[in-house]
């Protein structure tokens, strides 16, 4: 069976190679690229995020990336974001009492981590929803995060006869979202590419859920 091809959005956030080396290992054919139209007509797309949100969001806006990911979506097109790449899925950033609008797919705010101690960095456990994909096999496995923010409320409602979205819980401090599926879009503020086995098994279960050709 052909790899599905899978492309890495290349909008200037770093750390883009380990995530490239871990869905080849996956089982992806995974390009870094900004071409639009191999974006377009790719089965899979990894949005990574390392740093600031408004930064995240500054480097999407000029690379056209925003667009790209809208464009997806709006076609019913899967999309998964990392760490930052999941943050700015939501409706705003706030950090350092400032505002950035993000790309809105989820309503909500992220902001700093309710914990005594930041960052939140290194191995932690997650709690996954019910019927998770992402999480098939794996849901007792530890996850490596490096983040000060995150989404600490869910709000969006299920809309029938949509499936209600998957939500996974972590607690640092207090509860944040550890991933989401939701349709087309998921997401997970940890790394899998830096979560040894685990982190692979989890895009390969990402992996196999994308159509087989496009």
């Amino acid at each position: 069976m052909t790899a599905p091809l899978v492309a890495v959005l290349d909008y200037g956030s770093g750390n883009v190679h380990s995530a490239v080396k871990a869905l080849i290992a996956a089982g992806a054919d995974a390009r870094l690229t900004d071409d639009r139209g191999l974006i377009q007509d790719a089965a899979g797309l990894l949005v990574p995020g390392v740093g600031a949100f408004s930064a995240v969001m500054d480097a999407l806006r000029a690379s056209r990336g925003d667009e790209m990911i809208e464009r997806r979506l709006s076609g019913g097109l899967p999309v998964l974001g990392i760490c930052v790449g999941m943050q700015v899925m939501f409706e705003l950033g706030v950090e350092r009492g400032i505002d950035t609008p993000g790309l809105g797919e989820w309503p909500g705010a992220v902001t700093e981590l309710d914990a005594p101690v930041l960052p939140h960095m290194g191995w932690n456990t997650v709690r996954p929803g019910e019927g998770s994909v992402l999480f098939d096999g794996i849901a007792d496995e530890r996850f490596y995060f490096v983040h000060s923010y995150g989404a600490q409320h869910w709000t969006l409602e299920p809309m029938k006869p949509f499936r209600a979205p998957v939500v996974t819980w972590c607690d640092y401090g207090a509860p944040f979202l550890a991933a989401v599926e939701n349709g087309p879009l998921s997401a997970t503020q940890f790394h899998p590419e830096k979560s040894g086995a685990a982190g692979i098994r989890l895009l390969r279960n990402w992996i196999s859920s994308l159509p087989q050709s496009r």
